[in-house]
């Protein structure tokens, strides 16, 4: 529901059907779609639930199908492990507050940019890249902060649906379970803001230019 209403605020006229995987809610048939994005969850990659292997099963369907996939947190690193790639614990300390990200290879459907700055809350990332990927984009600790696989996956390790009033409240929630020295650190840097309506344009023109693309 946060997707959705990041999402219709730079396309207000698509129409974005939610989702609630834990609950047992999924697309019966992926041919259905235009696209699929998968955003964050308290859940594990790793967790041996059934509706994460569940989850799995439909990224590789839709991957293979050809259809677009973009992924946000635990959706970043659910798409990597579907798709091949390694997701591990973060070598440092969990991240939480703001973050970020240095451009190095910017996806076609990013205007020409050095850094983006988005919400973060994470103690896994992926450590190793699905056959094919590229990185987009790293942080201090997380070299494959956001990745792509041609013009089909688009996926960062941060949140852009985040609002700063929620994320201000997700900070005053978790800083408390960290070390004094994370939480200080995560409320400094709320003062910096993030980017998310920027990066939903990039995953709008990211799912534009692969519905566009000839079959």
């Amino acid at each position: 529901e946060k997707f959705r209403a990041l999402m219709q605020g730079v396309r207000p006229g698509w129409q974005i059907t939610a989702f609630d995987l834990p609950k047992g809610e999924f697309p019966k048939d992926v041919q259905g779609f235009d696209g699929f994005l998968i955003g964050g969850s308290p859940s594990s990659v790793h967790d041996e639930d059934a509706w994460i292997e569940q989850l799995l099963t439909i990224i590789r369907k839709a991957f293979a199908s050809g259809k677009p996939l973009a992924g946000a947190c635990f959706g970043h690193q659910a798409i990597a492990k579907a798709l091949g790639g390694v997701v591990a614990p973060n070598p440092g300390p969990f991240v939480l507050g703001t973050a970020e990200t240095e451009v190095v290879a910017p996806a076609p459907w990013m205007e020409p940019v050095r850094s983006f700055r988005l919400a973060a809350a994470h103690g896994e990332q992926v450590t190793g890249l699905p056959p094919g990927a590229k990185v987009v984009g790293v942080t201090p600790g997380c070299p494959a902060a956001a990745y792509r696989i041609g013009s089909t996956v688009f996926a960062t390790q941060y949140h852009p649906e985040m609002t700063p009033a929620f994320l201000t409240a997700l900070v005053d929630e978790f800083a408390p379970h960290f070390p004094a020295d994370i939480g200080e650190a995560a409320r400094a840097s709320l003062t910096l803001g993030t980017e998310g309506p920027r990066f939903a344009e990039w995953i709008a023109r990211f799912f534009e230019q692969a519905v566009a693309r000839p079959t």
